[in-house]
């Protein structure tokens, strides 16, 4: 029956990129907007951009409709999120920004990522009996590391852009000072969110009327507090940032709340160029982001793991398939757990950990018919192989510049502690460290000594913004938020075009499975057969089902033709091309 259904779906899937392939492109402009419709990508011949909402996906086209370059679509995109997406767009936070220069045929890896104050203490997040206190993590003023956003953006649009600060602000500034409508899902984030807010004064006056009660939908949305500062980085830069006028606000919201971030740590914040991992897959080559990301080294990894397999033969979502898949995710995410951390800190094994031989060695562990129980699956040892709440937009230009970005407040709203008179909220990453090594985080990830608090280190992420290239060119561009789903989410996404040879809509739609080692289950998506679920579990998997995973933003260029989708998982995301 397993059988039956897969040879249904793929006779579907083929006949929706046939259709989807023979439509006339030149000169079409058109959207995705969530839940329209999941096997048909937006096609284009000029230029793309893919977001998860729809208001920065418009302005990131009006850009490349300009003449800008996708590195300017890129940063116009990230600013109007900060507005438009403020539960995880954002100036309070940091990411990760790959770029693929296509003169040059360079492809850099922009590290944004936030950094520890350099008050923090190792074991600050632990309670008088020293366990790790999840409130002081996560939502107090001492959860949030020195933002990255600000820093990140204006340099690369200094390095890689041709549009002005103004120009890529614009845009921003407008929807923050004249407002935009507020709709439903953004109203309904706000009241789930609301008890934690009310924890901060600014944060309610940013996002409630008088008396907390909520914006109806259809009514304006308007950011005066936001529009102001995001005015002063138009015309100073990012200097009005970490070390001017906002600079103060955010150290006067800090000493008046038990914070640890100063003026010293603002003005000492510098983004880092880092050279991406690197690794092939079945003919493509695949770049992502290098630590203090994990989430390139473990998507290339598993991706090593599984190549010698037939999965294309296996098919989608078989048995076959998922077992080989959650095998390997355990191996990776052990490895996780001990090798990782920010490489300016530790000696992460990364040579080794993304090495084809480690694979081969790894593979070994691999039981082809049954499930390896996790608490038999330890850390590997890579070394020896030596030659370490989220949002993701993507766009390209006709010139074959790529850019995938991943940035993040960490939770939806971060730590739902707003910076006053400033308009925006504060991270709280500062639980992406392991407040105790070998106690889990937020996500159920368990961390090393490697990812230790430290001052002034950039604490560990699964973000994972990767592009795909074939002869030299970008291919496709991807990425996701989902917490530890990052990692899995974006493999599956290009599994589902390189193995099953998906178009990138059918791709970004197909049920998603998880495992990440500890706790030792295959989570997955509603939508799996019955009979792929017995299956998994005569093999001894434990299979449960749990929300939909990750929200993915992807742009394929093939033939001459942009085709990109935004993840019907999430409402708002718009994919645009010209």
């Amino acid at each position: 029956m397993e059988r039956t259904c897969i040879r249904l779906k793929t006779m579907f899937l083929i006949v929706a990129l046939l259709v989807s392939a023979a439509c006339p492109a030149a000169g079409l402009e058109t959207a995705i907007i969530s839940g329209q419709d999941i096997f048909h990508p937006v096609i284009s011949a000029n230029g793309m951009a893919a977001t998860q909402q729809h208001y920065a996906t418009q302005a990131g086209l009006d850009v490349l409709k300009e003449g800008g370059n996708a590195i300017d679509a890129g940063v116009t995109i990230g600013f109007t999120l900060a507005v438009t997406l403020p539960r995880a767009g954002n100036i309070g936070g940091g990411g990760f920004m790959l770029i693929h220069h296509a003169k040059s045929g360079e492809t850099v890896a922009v590290d944004y990522r936030e950094k520890a104050p350099k008050k923090a203490t190792r074991d600050m997040y632990l309670d008088k009996d020293g366990n790790a206190d999840p409130e002081k993590s996560r939502y107090s003023y001492q959860a949030a590391g020195v933002p990255g956003t600000v820093a990140g953006l204006t340099m690369i649009l200094k390095k890689y852009g041709t549009i002005s600060l103004k120009r890529a602000l614009k845009p921003a500034i407008e929807f923050a000072e004249k407002g935009y409508p507020m709709d439903t899902s953004f109203r309904e984030s706000l009241i789930a969110a609301k008890k934690r807010l009310e924890a901060s004064d600014a944060s309610m006056k940013l996002f409630f009327k008088e008396g907390g009660k909520p914006y109806d939908v259809g009514e304006l949305f308007v950011q005066k507090d936001l529009a102001r500062t995001l005015k002063q980085i138009a015309e100073k830069g990012a200097d009005a940032f970490y070390k001017g006028e906002i600079a103060d606000l955010i150290v006067a919201t800090m000493e008046a709340n038990g914070g640890l971030i100063t003026k010293e740590d603002l003005a000492a914040y510098k983004p880092v160029i880092r050279k991406p991992v690197h690794g092939t897959y079945r003919g493509y080559d695949i770049y992502s982001m290098p630590p203090p990301s994990s989430g390139g080294v473990h998507i290339i990894q598993i991706l090593n793991l599984l190549e010698p397999y037939p999965i294309s033969k296996l098919g989608h979502n078989t048995a076959e398939t998922i077992h080989l898949m959650a095998e390997s995710m355990k191996l990776a995410f052990a490895d996780r757990s001990k090798h990782l951390g920010d490489s300016d800190f530790a000696a992460v094994p990364l040579a080794g950990l993304i090495s084809k031989k480690y694979a081969d060695e790894l593979r070994k562990k691999i039981d082809d018919k049954k499930a390896t129980p996790s608490k038999t699956v330890l850390p590997g040892e890579p070394g020896k192989y030596e030659s370490n709440e989220t949002t993701h937009f993507s766009v390209m230009d006709k010139e074959g510049n790529a850019i995938a970005n991943t940035y993040t407040l960490n939770f939806s709203y971060g730590s739902k502690l707003a910076v006053a008179k400033a308009g925006f909220l504060l991270n709280n990453e500062m639980d992406d460290f392991s407040a105790k090594p070998g106690v889990s985080n937020a996500y159920g990830l368990i961390g090393g000594e490697f990812n230790a608090v430290e001052p002034e280190k950039r604490m560990l992420s699964s973000m994972s913004p990767t592009i795909m290239m074939k002869d030299g060119k970008a291919f496709l561009l991807t990425g996701s938020p989902g917490g530890s789903r990052i990692i899995t989410t974006t493999l599956q996404l290009i599994m589902n075009v390189v193995d099953h040879g998906m178009n990138v809509a059918a791709a970004s739609s197909a049920v998603r499975i998880h495992h990440q080692w500890l706790p030792d289950e295959i989570r997955i998506e509603k939508g799996l057969s019955q009979d792929t679920i017995r299956l998994l579990e005569q093999k001894g998997h434990k299979v449960v089902v749990k929300n939909a995973m990750g929200s993915t933003q992807s742009i394929m260029y093939r033939d001459g033709f942009f085709l990109g989708a935004s993840d019907p998982r999430r409402p708002g995301a718009s994919t645009m091309g010209y």
